[in-house]
């Protein structure tokens, strides 16, 4: 019987690393930047909801990742995100996004991941501007590092 146990606790001390490491890992990619770097921005108009998340903003010379929400119950979300946002940085650079990994452009819920590279130096703060077709104003979104 004691070995049944003791194979009982392994396993979940297994069970425990593995799930403490996949919510850790993601944690020590923000752990060069503040708290506030890593919260969420939200803008609503025109019945669309943009939410933006940085995933990774670690150091320069390095890709950079933000999750992007989008969602609405009336409005178009065909957005080519790579082509309406850029990435402006304190120190006056605009940066073109390298690449978009998510949902295409359907529906009433878009989700996905949106890349730049970022060279040295590293930024002390960034503007993520996203200019939707038909909006009179591009989705502004900061963020102190």
């Amino acid at each position: 019987m004691s070995l049944v146990r003791n194979f009982q606790k392994v396993r979940i001390g297994w069970i425990l690393a593995a799930t403490l490491g996949g919510v850790v890992a993601p944690l020590s990619a923000l752990a060069q930047t503040s708290t506030e770097a890593s919260a969420t921005r939200s803008s609503s108009d025109r019945g669309v909801t943009v939410k933006v998340t940085p995933k990774w903003i670690g150091s320069s010379g390095n890709r950079w990742e933000f999750n992007i929400v989008l969602e609405t119950h009336s409005a178009d979300l065909s957005d080519d995100l790579t082509q309406i946002a850029t990435l402006t940085t304190n120190d006056g650079r605009t940066l073109k996004p390298t690449g978009w990994v998510g949902a295409g452009p359907t529906g009433h819920h878009r989700e996905g991941v949106l890349a730049f590279d970022v060279a040295a130096p590293r930024p002390s703060a960034v503007e993520l501007k996203i200019a939707r077709p038909g909006e009179s104003a591009p989705r502004i979104f900061r963020w102190q590092l």
